[in-house]
């Protein structure tokens, strides 16, 4: 006997759903065995390494997609995500990072100048840690002007396994970089490091209308920079587009299912609270998934609406009144379509007919004519088929 298990948890208080930890646990188990028994069989049946691959480190092997693969948090909601300052890039803060190898490279695009950057990356008060792996720092204008060509960005998204983009021109990179990179999962993730100026404690807004010359070159302290580096290096990097379901990178093949665990819950939360209108209400379904493996179901929602005043139970009198008036108009209009369809058909018969009986009476006059002139020419002339007696006196 197979027992079912409910994939919706309600509560009384608070937000209206959340998540079963138990359920998340055992999809991430299940996902995590069948990754790995792919991997090993797809190590069996690998051919033999050349002596080229026997050399290789055995610490760069386990970096690679055959052992590291990439996991996967589906999200499905009911309405279309259209809001632009939700669909703007973001990252959500995750308990276990997806960017902790020691081996790491990162590539830092700025607003110009980019040399304000570069001296903040080698500034001494910078931390050790993080600019050893930044390999690169690229203005927006040289990125423009240096990568244009579909090779070179492919080529630079292949030098770099991180690219961090400042949230000022992070709109722009949808252009510059092209598909390359947005179809990949390298997208640039936004960080702040801008100079936030303040006034007793609170941010000034600044005017847009406004727009000094040198607001690009206002960039904040080492310390600052760095702080918004490592939290993007362990976030998750969120980009939605205007449709109903997107995938967020939650871990790879090389994580426990508790790890994986707490992963989800910390995306979904920040997703419910930030990204989603309606937030838990306007949740259809939550999956993860390999990347060639088939979803894991870990929440489905129990209701189709997001709104409880979108459904009506029963219709009001006045209304089915309204439906039923409808109808019948609706069944006199077909019947008088159908009658004017009719005499439309009738119209075109007559006229045929009497059509037909023109060209008869027509065909008839003809015959009648033609007979006549046979006749006319038939007859004998006058004087003819008689021939005159020649005289013998």
């Amino acid at each position: 006997m197979v027992s079912s298990t409910a994939v919706t948890t309600k509560v009384t208080s608070g937000s209206p759903y959340q998540l079963d930890n138990n359920q998340v646990v055992r999809a991430s188990s299940a996902l995590l065995r069948h990754i790995k028994s792919k991997q090993e069989e797809k190590e069996k049946t690998a051919a033999k390494k050349t002596l080229i691959g026997d050399n290789d480190d055995d610490s760069d092997e386990e970096n690679t997609p055959l052992h590291n693969e990439a996991i996967w948090l589906v999200l499905t909601t009911k309405k279309h995500v259209v809001d632009k300052n939700r669909l703007k890039p973001g990252k959500i803060s995750i308990p276990h990072s997806l960017n902790s190898s020691s081996s790491l490279s990162v590539c830092l695009i700025t607003a110009d100048p980019q040399r304000a950057v570069k001296n903040i990356v080698a500034d001494s008060s910078f931390p050790q840690h993080l600019s050893s792996r930044i390999d690169k720092v690229i203005g927006f204008s040289k990125l423009k002007s240096k990568y244009q060509s579909f090779e070179s960005r492919r080529q630079l998204l292949s030098e770099h396994d991180v690219f961090l983009a400042d949230d000022r021109i992070i709109m722009r990179l949808v252009n510059t970089l092209g598909k390359i990179f947005y179809k990949s999962s390298k997208r640039p993730i936004p960080i702040r490091i801008a100079e936030i100026e303040k006034v007793d404690g609170k941010k000034v807004k600044k005017d847009p209308k406004k727009k000094s010359k040198d607001e690009d070159s206002a960039f904040a302290s080492p310390a600052i920079v760095a702080k918004e580096i490592e939290k993007a290096l362990n976030c998750a990097a969120v980009h939605l587009a205007p449709a109903t379901t997107a995938a967020i990178r939650i871990g790879n093949s090389k994580f426990t299912e508790q790890q994986l665990a707490e992963n989800v819950e910390a995306v979904v939360k920040g997703l419910a609270d930030k990204f989603i209108t309606k937030g838990w209400r306007n949740i259809k379904a939550l999956h993860v998934k390999g990347a060639n493996t088939m979803a894991m179901p870990i929440w489905l929602a129990s209701e189709l609406w997001v709104d409880e005043a979108d459904v009506v139970e029963e219709a009001p009198e006045n209304d089915t009144k309204a439906i039923e008036g409808a109808k019948s108009k609706k069944r006199k209009q077909a019947g008088e379509d159908e009658k004017l369809l009719e005499g439309t058909k009738k119209t075109k018969k007559s006229k045929a007919i009497e059509d037909d009986d023109d060209a008869a009476a027509r065909k008839e006059k003809l015959q009648k004519q033609k007979a006549m002139a046979l006749e006319d020419g038939s007859e004998p002339a006058p004087g003819a088929g008689k021939k005159k007696r020649k005289s013998t006196s």
